[in-house]
């Protein structure tokens, strides 16, 4: 990829970014192996921030991250940061695969459909990176909302303390994953295993596409704003009268892990009430009567009558954290694993 710019008493610079791997360029079984590990290790590390998302979520008032954090390790002790982890980790690895064979294989397909329609490749880079973050997100729910469901069921179940008397699904009502599993399904049916599929699409599908979208723009804001003045002066060659600068692949990911932050918190933002609703929706469970478990009407109704409109954005703290933070090591974990990945490594330094 190449960056110019351009300044009225200066000559033209031009920024040679590293050669973009696409979906035919990558050797498949170590590019899934690989992630596989990569992505576990990812999800380890970013889990807390989830559950304390999740707890935040489901309280019926307004709670701080620290005090809840302080909360689930006094009453639970450290592992309760990791409630449903296992349940979670088994679902990321064939999630992550479905994702990122259909964001590959859609952004190649679909970025030269469009710069063959005429589109200049700034545009095409960022439909494409929207049409492909939509696609992953569909593909990758048909498995997630299940592993969302018991591990957000988990997750939550050890709320019930004394400090929190009224929290939903008191704390043993599961085993286990494979026992919430198995009484969602004995008690729900396969329906109850998806619950808030539809609102997960409405969510995670927006909010993939603005942030791969907001990614690419991003990366040619940064570089375009601050891009050549990071690279190292050794790299500054002079071209037909251009300026050309080959930052190294430490400043590649320094700007690429920037970019993803930025993108993260836009994506946070904008989605954060659909994520409230969806993490509502899965959780809580019917009445006492036998009724199922609330609409999104209904849902929308108590999160209002609880706090106001503000209510549909509590865990926005730690889901702009979690955002922020897990775009950051995604996109340079899966940047580093495409590279490892990558059928000939010769030819992607220039």
């Amino acid at each position: 990829m190449n960056l110019r710019t351009a300044d009225e008493e200066e000559s033209a610079q031009e920024i040679h970014l590293p050669a973009e791997i696409d979906w035919k360029m990558l050797d498949k079984s170590k590019f899934f192996f690989l992630g596989a590990a990569l992505f576990s290790g990812v999800s380890a590390s970013l889990y807390p921030v989830v559950v304390l998302k999740t707890r935040q979520q489901v309280a019926q008032s307004q709670v701080s991250s620290i005090n809840t954090a302080i909360s689930i390790v006094r009453y639970e002790g450290f592992r309760g940061l990791y409630c449903g982890f296992g349940t979670s980790l088994m679902g990321t690895i064939p999630a992550r695969a479905l994702y990122m064979t259909a964001l590959e294989v859609t952004k190649s397909n679909v970025g030269s459909t469009i710069i063959k329609l005429g589109f200049p490749e700034p545009t095409a880079a960022a439909i494409a990176s929207a049409a492909a973050g939509v696609s992953a997100a569909v593909a990758a729910q048909l498995i997630w909302t299940p592993i969302d469901v018991v591990s957000q069921r988990l997750m939550v179940q050890g709320s019930q303390n004394l400090k929190n008397p009224k929290t939903p699904n008191p704390s043993g009502k599961y085993l286990g994953g494979i026992d919430a599993f198995r009484k969602i399904l004995n008690t729900d049916g396969p329906k109850g295993l998806y619950r808030g599929f539809g609102i997960s699409i409405l969510t995670y599908a927006p909010s993939n596409a603005v942030w791969w979208a907001s990614y690419s723009i991003a990366q040619r804001l940064v570089w375009g704003g601050i891009g050549s003045y990071v690279c190292k002066k050794d790299d500054l060659k002079s071209e037909n009268g251009v300026n050309t600068f080959r930052p190294d692949s430490k400043t590649v990911m320094a700007v690429q892990g920037i970019s993803a932050a930025m993108a993260g918190g836009v994506s946070a933002l904008i989605t954060m009430p659909l994520d409230t609703i969806k993490t509502r929706l899965q959780v809580l469970d019917g009445d006492e009567n036998g009724r199922k478990g609330p609409s999104i009407g209904t849902t929308v109704r108590n999160l209002v009558r609880e706090g106001g409109w503000t209510a549909c954005y509590r865990g926005l703290g730690p889901r702009w954290a979690s955002m922020s933070m897990s775009a950051t090591t995604m996109i340079t974990t899966y940047e580093f694993l495409k590279r490892l990945s990558a059928k000939n490594r010769e030819g992607l330094t220039s």
